[in-house]
């Protein structure tokens, strides 16, 4: 096992270190991206072939390491943010999340002919949280490496777009500074995107877009309760011959990150200790990026098209034209 978690240690560190080199740092994206790229370009390199040594390694850090990431997240959030803004918040991103989420998967299965992976994993990154919920989404449907990368693929092109959009749309929609930033957080990507686009328009609409983000990020555990239930009956539906064991499909890493959550909100931990636990979460993360994106092979995202970026580019319109009226009518 140690080969394959060696392995993805040092293409996670060549992530970080290519996230924070000269002219990238300012650029907003995260070292799990950098991480996915070199993973999905070493592993393709013709003389580093499968590595059949590292399999377990790489299958520990997809599996295990993605999901003690995704509960550390946890601690970014606090239920006092949530409350903050009050109960129209959590109304705005549940509208946006489900919206996005059947729009998307509807028009990537029905009209572009996508595979249901494809397309779930591509719905909830726009809707959600990025790659974070396409990761936590994958853990608990299972989905193919090459899905995956394709769904973390389109968030990094898009949610890069919005935070050079966003700031150009301030003066145009005729909103205040902290709706705008209600606007920013209950429609762009990824935590950081939300964050780089957010400054760029002012401190209240930083301040607004990073906590309805947040909430949005801690809609994650019901969306993935809900999925994993319909997953299962729905490969049910479609295998008759196939015998689903367990029934109910339930993301235990899911209600981690909710506990990690709650005990962040009611107990301080010690700065050095907080954000410690925040570098190990990321690196978790990067880790399992890293594998996902070695396991992934090129031919298998060339056979699966531009498709998916279509796809991407309706739900980032319907994120931006949708959000721009529902926002002022929510929270206006």
């Amino acid at each position: 096992m140690w080969q394959g978690l060696l392995l993805c240690a040092g293409l996670t560190f060549g992530g970080f270190l290519l996230a924070h080199a000269p002219g990238i740092a300012d650029s907003g994206i995260s070292p799990l991206v950098f991480s996915l790229l070199l993973g999905l370009v070493i592993g393709n390199l013709p003389f580093i072939g499968r590595l059949p040594q590292a399999r377990p390694g790489l299958q520990f850090a997809t599996r295990w390491l993605l999901r003690s990431g995704i509960v550390l997240f946890g601690l970014s959030l606090t239920l006092q943010q949530v409350l903050g803004l009050g109960p129209k918040v959590i109304l705005l991103d549940t509208l946006v999340i489900t919206t996005v989420l059947l729009v998307g998967y509807w028009v990537g299965t029905r009209l572009l002919g996508l595979d249901r992976e494809t397309a779930l994993l591509t719905s909830a990154g726009s809707a959600i949280c990025g790659a974070a919920a396409v990761l936590a989404t994958e853990t608990t449907i299972r989905s193919k490496p090459a899905a995956t990368s394709m769904a973390v693929a389109t968030v990094v092109l898009f949610g890069s777009l919005a935070m050079l959009v966003y700031p150009l749309l301030y003066p145009l929609t005729g909103m205040d500074e902290g709706l705008f930033g209600i606007y920013i957080g209950a429609t762009v990507h990824e935590v950081a995107q939300v964050v780089a686009a957010g400054d760029a328009v002012g401190p209240q609409a930083l301040a607004n877009a990073v906590i309805v983000k947040l909430v949005r990020v801690m809609l994650l555990v019901p969306f993935l309760l809900v999925v994993g239930q319909w997953w299962i009956r729905s490969r049910a539906a479609d295998d008759t011959t196939e015998v689903v064991r367990g029934g109910l499909v339930i993301p235990w890493f899911a209600f981690g990150f909710l506990a990690v959550v709650i005990f962040n909100s009611f107990i301080a931990l010690p700065a050095p200790l907080h954000e410690g636990l925040v570098v190990i979460g990321q690196i978790a993360l990067a880790m399992a990026m890293a594998a996902l994106g070695f396991e992934t092979r090129l031919e298998r995202l060339k056979a699966l098209g531009i498709k998916p970026f279509l796809l991407a580019l309706c739900l980032f319109a319907m994120l931006i034209g949708g959000g721009m009226l529902v926002t002022p009518l929510l929270m206006g």
